[in-house]
């Protein structure tokens, strides 16, 4: 097909044709003799495709020189070709048929009229895109847009105005709703409405092709799903961020959803591990941390009874639940999420599980004397942050502004605490705990982990096994003020790059952070430089291993009497720290531990979260059509 095609006109005007253009319709209906640039007719058989691929009414192809007869299809597929055929059963069924049709009728292209004018409308074949282009040459290219069907939510025949839907009388309008991005990784729920010509049933069309083709790529999107809500948990606004922001998406794109609002601790555990999951496509945690590290002990308690593993025994290879669990922030930090998503959004986190992202994270199992403690996919602290979460406790009424005080509070005392820390080094070449590099969506280094997993078994399978060529086990031993082991960045808002900035969510290892005796000065400069963007790192007091196992043992001097000596350190402003045990505790994801002397278990890719982790600064593509005028 020519890049542009003229046919004579009127006085000394001369009109262009090109692929796709406006004068489509007007040469159609006046049945002109189309012309190259050279002055050559050109033949009817080459213009046909353009003319099916417009989505007109048959009637006006009839007549056209070279065009089907009226009231004949044209050429089609064969069955059983193309994508019409995913997801159905054997072969030629009335379903089938049904389904094949459908997806052959996803081949449209044609002008539809927006808010912002006319566009000439398209949707490949593959049905990846919906694809808009202005219908006038000379129009601003902020008309166009390109929507990937994989994050629309849902399509919807009549128009919507004021979140209120019309009934579709003339059924010669339809909507799309679709993920619209804004800064700082927030996603937002884009609408654009389509009218058709009155009576051309184009709208009715365009709606069956797109839910197909919605059908058909979102195979990993969820139909049902468990809601746990916290109503205590942070501010306590969970409730009001469900029913206001949540639910009407989740209504919207077709979701069948069960609440169930928690009245006290471990409600959320219990009925996960007694109750009948079969029915649901995943969990969703409505609240902060503490409400997700509840929902992921149980699913992983659940699926290592159902397999009839033991729970005890620290060299078994746990069996990744079936079921994934979304995360919808209401709680005081909400680490998790925004080390997973990039932003604590309620409806951000609603659309990636509308659209059904899968993230796989690792899990680190936490183990004193052979019996299995807790599950912890962030942060695993001994030393400073051990004391900020345990002193918090006792300040919960200021709500999260007790750890700001409970940290204030350990700056200032400045204790540290002798040990011994044993862990084995993940010799990994792709990634190390300072290569600067980010774990974002599609991270090439968990991908190539993911090489490394067994088949599992149909429904669930066995997480990453440590059978890699890692080195033997290293030992160092001092006093820390901190020891910290994170399998994620460990981000929030208050400090975005997190306690590892390079740390990866899904590559079967953790990075192992020790910060060794110092000043309060010292290690206030290490703290800042987790705020600041500065390299935290690149202090001599600090070290910093990517491990896949550790070990740590406190090591307490005890008097001739038999009491334990009393540590006294030099505060902030030189004065005496206040008499402290001789050793810390540990803080699994928030929580206190009652066992000083650990063990830890990475294990790679252990569950599934509905996110896809953070994205690169992706091309913003205008969603509206009227963006980009003004």
């Amino acid at each position: 097909m020519p890049g542009k095609c003229s046919l004579p006109s009127r006085g000394k005007q001369r009109l262009y044709l090109r692929p796709g253009g406006a004068f489509l319709w007007w040469l159609l209906s006046k049945r002109a003799p189309v012309k190259n640039g050279a002055g050559e007719a050109l033949p009817a058989e080459s213009l046909r495709p353009v003319w099916a691929g417009l989505g007109l009414p048959r009637r006006r192809l009839g007549g056209f020189p070279g065009s089907p007869a009226p009231g004949r299809r044209p050429s089609r597929p064969a069955a059983g070709k193309g994508p019409g055929r995913a997801g159905g059963g054997g072969g030629g069924g009335a379903r089938g048929e049904r389904a094949g049709r459908a997806m052959r009728e996803t081949f449209l292209r044609c002008p539809l009229r927006t808010a912002a004018g006319r566009v000439l409308v398209s949707l490949p074949p593959g049905g990846e895109f919906l694809l808009g282009t202005p219908e006038l040459v000379g129009r601003t290219s902020g008309q166009g847009f390109c929507i990937p069907v994989q994050e629309m939510v849902a399509v919807r025949l009549g128009a919507t105005r004021d979140g209120e839907e019309d009934p579709p009388e003339a059924e010669s309008c339809f909507t799309v709703f679709f993920v619209q991005r804004e800064k700082q990784e927030c996603w937002r729920l884009g609408m654009l409405e389509f009218t058709a010509p009155p009576k051309s049933q184009l709208a009715v069309r365009w709606v069956n092709a797109l839910q197909s083709w919605i059908h058909h790529h979102g195979v990993t999107r969820p139909k049902s799903l468990l809601v746990f809500i916290n109503p205590v948990g942070g501010r306590g606004r969970a409730v009001e961020i469900y029913q206001g922001q949540v639910a009407p998406l989740f209504t919207l794109a077709g979701i069948h959803v069960q609440v169930l609002e928690t009245c006290h601790a471990n409600e959320a555990r219990d009925y996960i591990l007694q109750q009948d999951l079969s029915d649901f496509d995943g969990l969703v945690s409505v609240g902060g941390d503490g409400t997700f590290n509840e929902l992921m002990h149980a699913l992983i308690d659940r699926t290592q009874q159902k397999a009839g593993g033991s729970e005890n025994d620290i060299d078994a290879e746990l069996l990744s639940p079936r079921l994934r669990i979304g995360i919808i922030p209401a709680g005081s930090t909400d680490c998790i999420c925004f080390a997973t998503v990039g932003t604590n959004d309620p409806i951000t986190s609603a659309l990636h599980i509308v659209i059904g992202d899968s993230q796989p994270m690792d899990v680190c199992s936490i183990w004193h004397n052979g019996k299995l403690l807790r599950y912890s996919v962030s942060l695993v602290g001994y030393g400073f942050y051990g004391d900020v979460v345990s002193t918090s406790e006792k300040y919960r009424w200021m709500g999260p502004m007790r750890y700001t005080y409970a940290g204030a509070k350990a700056l200032l005392r400045n204790c540290s605490y002798e040990g011994t820390v044993e862990f084995q080094v993940a010799r990994t070449e792709e990634a190390n705990p300072r290569d600067q590099t980010r774990c974002r969506s599609g991270c090439a280094v968990c991908s190539e982990s993911s090489k490394q997993l067994p088949a599992g078994t149909e429904e669930e399978n066995l997480s990453e096994p440590e059978q890699h060529k890692d080195g033997e086990w290293q030992q160092v031993q001092g006093r820390f003020l901190a020891v910290n082991l994170t399998s994620m960045s460990s981000a929030c808002p208050k400090s975005p790059e997190g306690l590892s900035p390079c740390a990866h969510l899904a590559d079967g290892t953790a990075d192992l952070i020790l910060v060794h005796e110092c000043s309060a000065l010292s290690f206030l400069r290490h703290l800042t430089r987790h705020t600041n963007g500065s390299d935290q790192f690149d202090l001599p007091f600090v070290s910093v291993y990517r491990v896949r196992a550790i070990r740590f043992t406190s090591k307490v001097e005890d008097h001739k009497d038999g009491e334990p000596v009393v540590q006294r350190r030099k505060g902030l402003c030189g004065g005496q720290c206040q008499e402290e045990p001789p050793t810390s505790c540990w803080t699994c994801d928030g929580e206190t531990l009652q066992h000083t002397d650990i063990s830890v278990r990475v294990h790679g890719r252990l569950i599934h979260l509905f996110a896809r982790g953070i994205e690169q600064a992706p091309c913003r593509l205008p969603a509206d059509p009227r963006e980009g005028q003004s």
